[in-house]
């Protein structure tokens, strides 16, 4: 069975490859970037071990936790649950939840990052080649947090998955999973306040090391890393607990996703209960044009379904991200990348806008919908909230720090941000459709083939923003480094830039709607 679901998976990969040649290339390009990752964690490992093993075995342990942490965060809010071997596609084939859980598990391990963290896992354990007695005990601790990774990743986003179902919920949810990133911020204050006063000697470095590792040793994210190490202290007693935190942790995930399968599988997704609608809302509001009525529709989807409100759940706690990173002195200039940094967010938002209507796209084929028209709304819809967001958040920045004299500059970059995401996402969701989760399902669902091809996607949007933003970008940078003057040029530039390259984008992503909308229609459909 469990050979069966490998097959499964690899063949269903090969397909998603045979249906698209950017999938294929983007692939390609994780392969190698993976295989440069494993070479330099696997070189300074070695390396490290054979200067100052104990130093190394430490540091094994807290990047080794970090990469446990992740697995099981960062798939909840930016890949979702991988449905390439959907758990309800096998419902009627009366497959037992253990063979099931094993099946998965398995073919889990056919991924990129899997297989990454598994040779990482392995090559780690050669940091003990001066004391090769050590090898076996660390590539059982390396074997068991790989299996934390993806049994944990897989446990959590099945469980977490319903959960989105309702609007508090997913608001509580992004909360606790933000809770590791907000708590960055106080672990770097803690770590320079160690090290102040100065260039860190050696015996201060290898004090926080050793500092920060036992307490991470302890937890379910470093204990598997650190048997080795405690074993090579020779302190037996603690590796026998560490193991058994390991294996307990690995038992508690199997237990979770058991459940979690046990929910899925006799409960069909549902769009979650909706309220009474009164009057016509947002299509009574706005003009009866057809922008107007693609604005009013998008911004219905807004605010009511959970794939979009999902996206722009980290927004409100930027602030307090940004805060803590800050320092332990609390709010500090780095609050001033608030702004742009929500500018980029809100106008990247519509990136996929096309492939989240799914079969509501027939709309407005059906009605003859412009192009421009279309990608207007649209934009529209995100773009003129997106203002007042980003100037209150700019205005608080400035009344924080007291920087007004960065005023112009802030502004003008922010308002850049914003249109030039606004004007590149318009063209890269007419041209760009990509698998995301269907109306209904949870957002932390991922569609079969969607990593890469969102990867892929989201990486030609970003560069080609980045290239767009390059001027106001100097010119805050000439603010900043020459005079303040230069940042009035970045308000002109930035506002005026960003504008045409909305403009623009709208233009041009509505030509290529109009010219393509048979086949837009066909892909989109595809995915339904």
């Amino acid at each position: 069975m469990v050979a069966h679901f490998v097959r499964l998976r690899l063949t269903l990969l090969a397909n998603t490859f045979r249906r698209s040649v950017w999938q294929t290339i983007g692939y390609l390009f994780a392969i190698l970037y993976a295989l440069f990752v494993i070479g330099m964690a696997v070189t300074g490992a070695v390396a490290g071990g054979g200067v100052d093993p104990y130093l190394t075995g430490q540091v094994v342990l807290i990047a080794g936790a970090l990469a446990v942490v992740a697995w099981w965060v960062v798939p909840i809010f930016a890949f979702g649950t991988d449905a390439t071997l959907d758990p309800q596609r096998f419902v009627s084939f009366g497959i037992p939840r253990r063979r099931l859980i094993a099946g998965l598990a398995a073919a889990g391990f056919t991924s990129i990052p899997a297989a990454a963290t598994v040779l990482v896992a392995i090559g780690l354990a050669f940091a003990w080649w001066r004391t090769p007695a050590l090898i076996p005990v660390a590539l059982i601790g390396g074997l068991l947090a790989v299996a934390l990774c993806v049994v944990g990743a897989r446990a959590l986003t099945t469980a977490l998955a319903p959960l989105l179902d309702s609007r508090r919920s997913r608001e509580v949810l992004a909360v606790a999973a933000l809770v590791p990133i907000v708590m960055i911020g106080p672990v770097i204050s803690w770590s320079t306040s160690r090290l102040a006063g100065g260039a860190a000697s050696g015996d201060q470095v290898r004090s926080l090391v050793t500092d920060v590792a036992a307490v991470v040793g302890w937890t379910p994210f470093g204990a598997p890393w650190g048997i080795a190490p405690a074993v090579e202290a020779g302190h037996w007693g603690v590796a026998g607990v560490r193991l058994a935190i390991a294996l307990l942790s690995l038992l508690a995930m199997v237990l979770v996703w058991d459940r979690g399968l046990a929910r899925a599988l006799v409960t069909p997704p549902t769009a979650g209960a909706g309220g009474k609608g009164k009057g016509m809302g947002w299509l009574g509001r706005l003009p009866a044009t057809p922008t107007g009525a693609v604005a009013a529709r998008a911004l219905t989807y807004w605010l009511r379904d959970p794939r979009y409100s999902a996206s722009l759940a980290i927004v409100p706690l930027l602030p307090v991200i940004l805060a803590v990173a800050g320092g332990s002195g609390g709010f500090g200039e780095i609050l001033l990348i608030l702004a742009p940094l929500t500018a980029w967010i809100l106008g990247y938002a519509i990136s996929a806008d096309i492939a989240y209507d799914s079969s509501a796209f027939a709309l407005h084929v059906a009605t003859g919908v412009s192009g421009r028209a279309d990608r207007a709304g649209r934009a529209l819809a995100i773009g003129v909230p997106g203002v007042l967001v980003v100037t209150v958040f700019a205005v608080a920045t400035f009344v924080v720090t007291g920087r007004w004299d960065l005023a112009p500059m802030v502004l003008g970059v922010s308002y850049g941000a914003l249109g030039v995401t606004l004007g590149v996402s318009s063209v890269a969701s007419a041209r760009l459709i990509y698998p995301v989760p269907k109306p209904g399902e949870s957002p932390l669902k991922q569609p079969q083939g969607a990593a890469m091809a969102t990867l892929v996607a989201q990486m030609v949007g970003m560069l080609a923003s980045f290239t767009l933003s390059l001027p106001v970008l100097v010119l805050g940078v000439m603010t900043l480094a020459i005079s303040p003057a230069f940042g009035w040029v970045a308000l002109v530039v930035g506002v005026a830039g960003g504008l045409a390259v909305a403009v623009l984008g709208v233009r041009v992503g509505g030509r290529w709607f109009d010219r393509r909308t048979p086949e837009i229609m066909q892909q989109v459909m595809a995915q339904a």
